[in-house]
């Protein structure tokens, strides 16, 4: 679990040893809760820059355990460490990271372990040094909410001629037929809300990790605007 933001170090986490991998799902890939702290450029000896983005993963503790016996399934719960420590916790999940022996976390994520072929236990970290460079990763968050957008924008259209006083540039036309059937189809492009969905960026390269800051640095852009928690899913090379 990651997130992008403000710059600052994770407050310590009474924990056991960094566990790697975590999260390893029965097609193979492994998965982390990050933070999004914006874009930056690395420049190659030969002058090339790569636009990248900065993403703070880490570290993680985990919460809580679930297995097969007493909830059904295998999982484990994830919570991400900031270095400010949320304010306002109720008695409830006081009690719950009380329970783990981890200070309260903001973020809280779970993730079924199917096929891990490692223990894990309350307490152990998740660090960014699982991942390294030329790693290939996916990356799932929320877009930037653009507010109510017209259909040109939140739909690519072209609109209409802007000369010869057309008098149609920007306006939707015609968005059914009067006869037959008489209504708007479901699904018709229009105006309407942008933005504030869940996204999915695939094959993007971590060009640098650093460990002492338990940074990455992804090449391209993610979803979400600064600040934003994404997710991140390792792919295992055959």
């Amino acid at each position: 679990m990651y997130r992008t933001g403000q710059d600052g170090h994770p407050s310590p986490v009474t924990s056991t040893a960094p566990l790697e991998p975590l999260e390893s799902y029965g097609n193979g890939q492994r998965n982390n809760r990050e933070k999004k702290l914006g874009m930056t450029q690395i420049f190659a000896p030969d002058g090339t820059v790569t636009p990248v983005t900065v993403i703070k993963a880490g570290p993680c503790v985990v919460v809580q355990c679930k297995t097969a016996s007493t909830d059904g399934y295998e999982a484990v719960q994830i919570g991400f460490v900031e270095e400010k420590a949320p304010r306002n916790v109720n008695k409830p999940m006081k009690g719950h990271f009380a329970k783990a022996g981890v200070p309260p976390t903001r973020i809280l994520r779970e993730f079924r372990l199917e096929g891990a072929s490692e223990t894990v236990n309350i307490g152990d970290k998740v660090l960014v040094d699982q991942f390294a460079e030329n790693d290939i990763v996916d990356i799932v968050g929320t877009s930037k909410g653009r507010g109510f957008a017209g259909f040109v924008k939140r739909h690519g259209f072209g609109g209409g001629r802007a000369t010869h006083g057309s008098m149609f540039h920007r306006a939707p036309g015609s968005i059914g037929a009067s006869a037959y059937p008489s209504r708007v189809i479901k699904g018709t492009r229009m105006a309407g809300h942008m933005g504030v969905e869940r996204k999915t960026i695939k094959n993007l390269k971590i060009m640098r990790v650093n460990t002492d800051e338990n940074l990455l640095l992804i090449k391209g852009a993610v979803p979400g605007p600064t600040g934003a928690y994404v997710l991140i899913r390792k792919k295992q090379t055959d």
